[in-house]
């Protein structure tokens, strides 16, 4: 879409996906493994369907091996899909490079609109840049909300990572932590590094910052209990994703100490332990909805001519905290995969 007529359909009302959502009937729709082969989602959809043309949407995401996180964002996009008559291809790969070959796979197969995360923005840059080329309209989800706009994204759902790692920092200092380690699995993707600069900003005790490899697991565990038995005086260990969070409490019990273990995102198992009391909180920012939304949007500018946020502001989906208090609400929709 050239400058033009973005402004154009900027003057239009912004409309959210949530009201159009609640006038329909969501349906579920099975799609294959993810990763680097594509997979198509939705064909089995029928009872609630959108009576609107055929389209077809390419969701391109990060995802590493074994991150349940994105199974969650998956489910929330197939879901949307379902609703609005949607074929939804969905491809994955942590390697920036990858990743914008798969999005240029999307160019090349003409798809109606594309859904990408952003965790490494420039390596994005040239293939966003094509995709609006061929006129095809590209939205952002979870990862790259300071770069949607200056790479010519239309929309842009997830959480401000700074914000919420700030939230987490003054938790932190209500719980009394001292001294914490807060651990990067991704080396260079900027959300998470914007998580524990924002943690940092806010926490009023020590922060410490561990990168490990989060496509090793049992690789993770051992560095952060050499950690651990290197600094008996960290208190909290920060991580995340919730699968990493996991993986940190058995770290602890590794290190014979008394840490305690606070984490981003949540899923069906985390919500378990947070009603153990093995991990203290989580920070959610409900990527069932970033996933939704973002195909839902695609489907609302083709149809009706809609930017979310007017095309100018990002629409929030986060942060909010799970712990005791709520987590039995939480947990409720985490056992079905959808928080």
């Amino acid at each position: 879409m050239d400058r033009s007529s973005r402004s154009r359909s900027r003057r239009l009302a912004p409309v959210t996906a949530v009201a159009v959502a609640a006038a329909l009937t969501l349906a579920g729709c099975s799609s294959g493994s993810g990763g680097k082969k594509a997979a198509e989602g939705g064909s089995g959809a029928a009872a609630g369907k959108a009576a609107t043309p055929r389209m077809t949407v390419a969701l391109v995401t990060h995802q590493a091996p074994g991150d349940t996180f994105w199974d969650i964002v998956r489910k929330g996009a197939e879901a949307a899909a379902a609703k609005d008559n949607i074929k939804l291809v969905y491809s994955a790969d942590p390697s920036a490079g990858t990743q914008a070959n798969l999005v240029q796979n999307a160019v090349d197969q003409k798809v109606d609109g594309i859904a990408l995360t952003l965790a490494k923005p420039g390596a994005m840059k040239d293939v966003i840049a094509r995709a609006n080329l061929a006129k095809i309209p590209v939205v952002g989800l979870n990862s790259g909300l300071s770069d949607w706009k200056k790479l010519g994204l239309l929309q842009f759902f997830g959480q401000d990572e700074s914000v919420a790692g700030e939230a987490l920092g003054k938790k932190l200092n209500e719980v009394g932590a001292k001294r914490i380690v807060c651990v990067i699995h991704e080396q260079g993707n900027v959300g998470l590094t914007q998580r524990c600069d924002g943690v940092k900003k806010t926490f009023s005790g020590t922060t410490e910052t561990l990168y490990v490899n989060g496509t090793d697991r049992p690789s993770v565990q051992s560095t952060i209990t050499a950690k651990l038995k290197q600094d008996s005086s960290l208190d909290h260990v920060v991580t995340l994703g919730a699968p990493f969070a996991l993986t940190a409490v058995r770290s602890v019990a590794d290190a014979g100490g008394k840490a305690k273990v606070a984490t981003f995102d949540l899923d069906k198992n985390l919500t378990g332990a947070v009603r153990k009391g093995t991990i203290e909180f989580a920070v959610d920012q409900q990527p069932y909805l970033q996933g939704y939304l973002a195909v839902d949007s695609l489907w609302l500018y083709k149809n009706n001519g809609n930017y979310s946020g007017g095309g100018e502001q990002p629409v929030l989906t986060g942060p909010a905290f799970v712990d005791k208090s709520n987590v039995d609400r939480v947990a409720e929709f985490a056992a079905k995969g959808t928080r």
